[in-house]
């Protein structure tokens, strides 16, 4: 979830003013953080292997032939907020202030195919409006996505491929906002971001149970949005903190539990969701209030790949299937909104 400055009129004028209020609270805090590296430039981040491992010469990555596929209507809350791929190349998207997931097909074209509870009187931490946010499809087309009300409609809900909707937590409170969601469908759970309490759930998809999986410092928020992205990769559970600018690792140990939080990298002003490049540590993240994307290497320097001129406007997600980059923008803080899905082609130049 983006650090948002303006929201579409979809809520009654006294929950959205209220959001506005805090949201213009962030935006202040926001101005503070320092700003990523330009274009051309590579920062020292800190950064350090994981245990046991040799990281190879990294690639030289670029994104090129960027075009924007599908552009969305701002005012109805069709902000794109997570990606999920589909097996012919279509993308799933959650529209978080529309409270709906789509399909944008390879041609552009998009289909809603559900719309998650409406709730009257929302109290959502942090912005104090419905919010829908991580996405993830299981290997038979069933979709899970997280929703925030700030009321006991707050949970992970199940969509399955014919477009029934359920709710499968009992045990999230209220008080939560889950962002990010990550799926580790061997052991059959998903694993949550809570911006608003800093922490990682762990949710069990045969019955929905809940539990506390990782808490720290390292992902609690500084005055907005702490823990944000979420992905598993590897042994690991891996997470960003948008107010921090940090990307953490967390690993999974063999009964389950956390383990220790490292910080893999810092300097990422506003990073949001992300994806990785293949088997190792690379990643590419969208860093949200400064319109771009940035590769962050193995050795923790990063450097920015795609920005603005590309048609990034607040990007949230990154996710990528075979050499094709998919970036949702959800043009939360831009004057020109043009909320959008783009596609870019990956490059890798081995040394």
């Amino acid at each position: 979830m983006p650090r948002m400055l303006r929201l579409p009129r979809i809520a009654g004028t006294g929950a959205v003013a209220v959001a506005l209020a805090v949201l213009a609270s962030a935006a202040t805090a926001a101005a503070v953080q320092p700003r990523p590296p330009s274009p051309s430039s590579s920062s020292p981040t800190h950064m350090s292997p994981s245990p046991g491992h040799v990281s190879p010469s990294p690639a030289q990555v670029s994104l090129t032939h960027p075009r924007i596929v599908a552009h969305f209507d701002f005012a109805a809350g069709q902000t794109p907020e997570s990606i999920a791929l589909e097996p012919d190349g279509s993308a799933d998207l959650s529209f978080a202030l529309a409270r709906q997931v789509a399909r944008v097909d390879k041609h552009g074209d998009t289909q809603i195919l559900a719309t998650l509870p409406t709730e009257p009187n929302p109290a959502t931490p942090i912005v104090g409006v419905a919010v829908t946010t991580g996405l993830v499809r299981t290997h038979d087309g069933v979709l899970y996505v997280g929703h925030n009300t700030g009321t006991d409609l707050t949970g992970i809900y199940r969509i399955t491929p014919d477009g029934e909707v359920s709710r499968i937590t009992d045990g999230l409170p209220s008080n939560v906002f889950v962002n990010g969601l990550t799926l580790d469908e061997e052991h059959g759970v998903l694993y949550a971001a809570d911006s608003f309490l800093g922490k990682v759930w762990r949710i069990s998809l045969d019955d929905g149970a809940v539990t506390t999986w990782a808490t720290g410092t390292e992902l609690e928020r500084v005055g907005f949005i702490g823990a944000n992205g979420i992905k598993v990769h590897g042994d690991s559970v891996w997470v960003t903190n948008s107010d921090k600018g940090t990307l953490l690792r967390i690993p999974v140990e063999p009964d389950g539990s956390a383990g220790p939080i490292s910080t893999r990298a810092t300097g990422l002003a506003g990073i949001d969701d992300f994806t990785f490049i293949g088997q190792g540590p690379t990643v590419l993240a969208a860093l949200n209030p400064s319109n771009e994307v940035a590769l962050v290497r193995p050795d923790g320097t990063h450097s920015i790949v795609l920005t603005e001129r590309a048609g990034l406007s607040n990007p949230t997600a990154v996710a990528i299937r075979h050499q094709k980059v998919y970036v949702t923008s959800a043009s939360f803080s831009e004057v020109e909104k043009d909320p959008n899905l783009l596609i870019a082609h990956l490059e890798e130049h081995h040394p």
